[in-house]
């Protein structure tokens, strides 16, 4: 494996110290895609409020600072973005108000219909399987929820030498749309735009609000 595909991975399984200096980048490089991501979500102050992969736990705490009287879940993989998002979060983990685990995206430990608002920011390039995890969005979402998932765009990725076939996939919107349209949003409350962002990349913002199409089965 060349160095450059060990970072990728690294930035896709953050661990050891290498992990622990790529979650305070994620912090850093992604506040932006947070605030646009979450700013989609129109969060009300009631609301449940899902993010999968949370990170460092940055847009965890505006979720919080936005949904007061809400609840907010996220899921992670990595033990060490647990950690920090725990850290960052440890007043409102604490009181009750934000609950993070690690587990797989694939098989949501939550209830249908359970969820207002899911939060997605840098994580679907990592997703081995979209489609399954579409479908647990969907399943837990509830009928008039809405769905933000930002990425950055393939013709950025591209340019960077940690981004292959072996570390994330790539999107253009085209291709976010069709994510939707598979996992089986309606097409017609789906819409992709082009984010522009400082100087290193630009990004895509994909979202989706309810009422969604009933559940039947996912295309695959």
């Amino acid at each position: 494996m060349s160095l450059w595909n060990e970072i990728g991975n690294r930035w896709h399984h953050p661990r050891g110290l290498v992990g622990r200096l790529a979650g305070h980048a994620m912090a850093i490089m992604g506040e932006k895609a947070n605030r646009l991501a979450v700013d989609a979500l129109h969060i009300g102050v009631r609301d449940t409020i899902l993010e999968l992969g949370f990170g460092p736990g940055r847009a965890i705490e505006l979720l919080a600072s936005r949904a007061t009287e809400g609840l907010i879940y996220g899921i992670d993989q990595s033990e060490i973005m647990l950690e920090q998002a725990k850290r960052r979060n440890r007043l409102a983990v604490r009181t009750g108000r934000v609950f993070l685990y690690k587990a797989p995206f694939e098989a949501l430990p939550f209830p249908d219909e359970s969820i207002d608002k899911v939060l997605a920011v840098n994580v679907v390039c990592f997703w081995a399987d979209p489609m399954a995890v579409m479908g647990e969005i969907r399943r837990v979402l509830r009928p008039n929820g809405c769905v933000s998932i930002y990425a950055n765009d393939m013709a950025t990725k591209g340019n960077w030498r940690f981004a292959g076939r072996e570390t994330n996939q790539r999107f253009l919107a085209a291709e976010l749309t069709d994510l939707f349209l598979q996992g089986g949003f309606d097409k017609h409350r789906t819409f992709v735009r082009s984010i522009e962002m400082s100087g290193w990349t630009n990004g895509l913002l994909a979202t989706v609000s309810g009422p969604r199409k009933s559940i039947g089965p996912v295309h695959r």
